[in-house]
């Protein structure tokens, strides 16, 4: 299969007069998914995800920006001339025909002859584990086959670039972490360049070899998901992205002071985008750079267990500090209960300062 780079430059989508009450949707996006890559963009509601998405997939025009497919300039093409496959979050299967002229739908479109439609549906379906299904009708399929079908059919027009709108979303908890890693491994098999949009960031890390965050239509931070998650760029990427609690630091160099109800600690931190200089700023506490002690033990500040959560092969504990500051401890002691006096104290450096 045919794989390519996809390019926005400068994108930019208004919905009526900002002086009238109008909004900017997409704001000045610049973001290049590479051939074979599996991109996740995210963000929350009303952070532009969709708008994009319809832009790229030639829905909406852009009010400036250009849209690129291997330096290609399609802005203005169609959706039907730009040649990318899309996976709906209602899949949008049709209950009239069966599975194998479900997925042989676009090439019927296309005016390939019945007898190659049957021979490419069969294989199509094959690649996605639904070999010999062709004959079933939509509705005696589970959710998980359904979006395996949808796949399929997106994928028969061999697609330079596939777009999925929240293709997990209507998943039970358990189906959905089975789906997704066999979308993972389907993707990464047949080598298609893949933009997901997805608001669930357990969904981004497991699918994507990379993850856009967006807020108000701009762009925050773009890298695999570890580096969003340890290196947040921003304030913003910090809050988003997994847990963490915002403790106020005075930076020095790669050290900074953090203190806690007049008790002071300094920890090794890594400043976002390589930046440089001292001052105020935030360190970025994550519950697994955390761990509990005795409330009188060295290098802590002291607290009360206030929530626990069990969480499989974890606990989740939130502890009180001093300040009116709370923490969240990620560990696998399963002996403390809430109201117990404990010690806090980071276990992993550096911490990320933004």
């Amino acid at each position: 299969m045919t794989t390519a780079t996809l390019s926005l430059v400068g994108v930019t989508r208004r919905f009526g007069a900002l002086s009238s009450g109008g909004s900017v949707a997409v704001d000045g996006l610049t973001l290049d998914v590479h051939p074979g890559e599996l991109l996740a963009l995210i963000g929350a509601s009303g952070s532009g995800k969709t708008t994009t998405l319809r832009i790229i997939a030639g829905h909406e025009m852009p009010d400036e920006g250009r849209v690129f497919l291997d330096g290609r300039d399609i802005t203005a093409l169609p959706p039907r001339q730009r040649g990318f496959g899309m996976v709906f979050q209602h899949y949008a299967l049709f209950p009239h025909m069966t599975v194998g002229d479900n997925v042989a739908f676009g090439l019927e479109a296309r005016g390939v002859p019945k007898a190659e439609r049957r021979e490419r549906a069969a294989r199509a379906l094959a690649n996605v584990g639904l070999a010999n299904a062709g004959g079933r009708q939509v509705q005696s399929l589970s959710g998980g086959e359904q979006q395996r079908v949808a796949l399929a059919r997106a994928l028969i027009i061999e697609p330079k670039v596939l777009l999925l709108d929240e293709p997990l979303s209507n998943l039970d908890p358990t189906l959905r972490r089975t789906t997704r890693d066999e979308l993972r491994a389907m993707l990464h098999r047949l080598g298609v360049t893949a933009l997901f949009v997805t608001h669930d960031q357990e969904d981004a890390f497991a699918v994507a070899d990379r993850v856009a965050l967006l807020e108000r239509g701009r762009l925050l931070q773009v890298g695999r998901a570890e580096e969003l998650y340890d290196r947040p760029a921003t304030r913003s990427v910090a809050e988003f992205i997994g847990r963490a609690t915002l403790v106020p630091a005075r930076v020095s160099g790669d050290r900074a002071v953090l203190t806690i109800g007049g008790v002071a600690r300094d920890v090794h931190v890594v400043m976002p985008n390589g930046e440089t200089g001292d001052g105020s700023r935030y360190a970025v506490l994550r519950p697994d750079a955390l761990e509990m002690a005795d409330p009188a033990s060295s290098g802590g500040w002291p607290g009360t267990i206030v929530e626990r959560r069990f969480a499989g092969a974890l606990l989740a504990y939130r502890v009180a500090l001093a300040g009116d500051i709370e923490v969240e401890v990620h560990t696998t002691e399963r002996g403390r209960e809430i109201g117990e006096s404990v010690g806090v104290r980071i276990s992993r450096e550096p911490v990320a300062v933004v």
